[in-house]
């Protein structure tokens, strides 16, 4: 019988793992039509400037580029939000426990920045932050969300008996009304893969200069990127021998597409060979939307002799002005997949194999702006060389999607 249970169990355990990949696939393929929808849409407006003959041909291009890119935008905003309708998606987030959490200890632990005060939670999903901050003693809490989620959330909360506490506005955070001037603290889980994709912290330093009182915290605060080298043997090297025969061409093609794109997956601990850098911070209280556009220099010693096969980013996340109790977690590569975060970690590949030895300094600068055709997603271009003693071993740029 114990068999028979465990054997349950595992069935029970990869059907639910299945259906996270089914709505994370779902998920993609939203981000996909958003892309294809756009590119129709800028068309559309370019067909329809060249038929009138009344404008001027700079005008007319002028305004055909400025209603293309608002389509575009509109269009893929309508997909992002359409993707977060989905349960799946908040299932992986509330299952993610050091992200939860984290937020759960900050509200409940820093009664000085939430008991009696009136709180802001932009994004606000199925409401767990806002339950979190009511739980906390919070005056009142107003829970923003565009997404569909928000009328599962309205249930939530008033099954929770928390109705009178909480009130949940449908709508953008840059176009809805509050029913207070201002409020004491803004909380959102805004982070996306590589902290920046997605976009949704230019929601919440929109929400921050329309609603925030002064001498308010916009909470979590102190946001660092961090970058480090890699070897990933278990995903290149398989192909050098496969079962005793030669399939190395599988790998070389591996390559070349991983070269392409952030990759965002689980690393371990044991695959870093090199110090880390930071190559970006921020406190979210003072931060603007020009600043997440930045360049991050870096300069990584090699800790022992090894392949380098990509450069790995992380985040690191703090609840700290004004805390009672400070509050922090990482995104970092781990070794337990419990300490890992469903953000995972975002690594660039290189194009080639590259050896480096133990004391060689890996350094560059990684460039990051939003993406030409996407807002949402991320352009990064990282430029790096590898010198042993005063020799240069290696110097390359590499350009990069984050999407």
């Amino acid at each position: 019988r114990s068999r028979g249970t465990g054997a349950r169990r595992v069935v029970e355990a990869l059907r639910a793992e299945n259906q996270l990949l089914k709505e994370e696939l779902e998920r993609q393929k939203t981000l996909l039509e958003a892309a294809k929808s756009s590119l129709l849409e800028e068309d559309s407006c370019t067909e329809s400037s060249s038929e009138s003959s009344d404008e001027e041909p700079a005008a007319a291009r002028s305004r055909s580029k400025m209603g293309g890119e608002e389509g575009k935008k509109a269009v893929i905003d309508k997909h992002y939000f359409e993707s977060y309708a989905k349960i799946g998606i908040h299932h992986e987030m509330l299952s993610d426990r050091v992200r939860t959490e984290s937020y759960r200890s900050f509200l409940l632990n820093n009664p000085s920045l939430v008991k009696d005060k009136v709180v802001l939670d932009v994004g606000c999903g199925t409401g767990i932050l806002s339950l979190f901050a009511a739980q906390a003693g919070a005056k009142h809490v107003y829970s923003i969300d565009m997404s569909d989620i928000i009328d599962e959330a309205r249930e939530i909360v008033r099954e929770n008996g928390m109705a009178e506490k909480i009130t949940l506005i449908r709508g953008k955070v840059e176009e809805i009304t509050l029913p207070v001037e201002k409020v004491d603290l803004i909380v959102s889980e805004w982070m996306g893969y590589f902290l920046l994709y997605e976009s949704m912290l230019d929601s919440v330093i929109e929400a921050r200069k329309r609603f925030l009182r002064p001498g308010g915290a916009c909470m979590p605060d102190k946001c660092s990127m961090h970058i480090t080298a890699i070897e990933d043997s278990e995903r290149l090297s398989f192909w050098d021998d496969v079962y005793g025969f030669d399939m190395k061409r599988m790998k070389e093609k591996l390559r070349r597409s991983l070269s392409t794109e952030g990759t965002v997956d689980f690393y371990k601990e044991s695959q870093v060979i090199s110090s880390t850098s930071v190559i970006n911070k921020f406190d979210c209280n003072v931060v603007e939307v020009k600043d997440l556009e930045f360049v991050g220099e870096f300069r990584l010693e090699v800790t022992r002799s090894a392949k380098l096969d990509a450069l790995l980013t992380y985040f690191d996340i703090e609840f700290a002005g004004g805390c009672d109790q400070v509050v922090s977690f990482t995104t970092g590569p781990q070794e337990r997949m419990e300490e890992q975060t469903h953000w995972k970690q975002t690594s660039f590949y290189l194009d080639e194999e590259l050896e480096v030895q133990q004391g060689d300094i890996v350094a560059g600068e990684l460039h990051c702006k939003r993406h030409s055709k996407n807002p949402r997603a991320l352009e990064v271009l990282i430029k790096w060389e590898v010198k042993r003693g005063e020799h240069k071993v290696k110097s390359k740029f590499q350009t990069y999607v984050v999407e």
